[in-house]
């Protein structure tokens, strides 16, 4: 099975939105090989650290709000 990882990982970012905390700061409760993906991306910064949560970059952050419209607002 083919896996869309570029769909995963826009999934993944908009459901970032739900566990927002102080403007961009959510839970790093994902798969880790996903948030890597995203960390190249430079949409959140660097998750290997101690901390629960991870930031959201600008860049990130404006995609992760608009994928979240995308796909859940209807």
């Amino acid at each position: 099975m083919n896996i869309d990882e570029e769909r995963i990982d826009d999934v993944v970012l908009a459901l970032l939105q739900l566990t927002l905390h102080d403007e961009r700061c959510a839970w790093k409760g994902f798969d880790f090989a996903v948030l890597d993906r995203l960390y190249k991306k430079g949409l959140i910064g660097d998750p290997v650290n101690k901390s629960k949560s991870l930031v959201l970059t600008d860049v990130g952050l404006a995609k992760s709000k608009s994928v979240f419209s995308e796909m859940f607002v209807e």
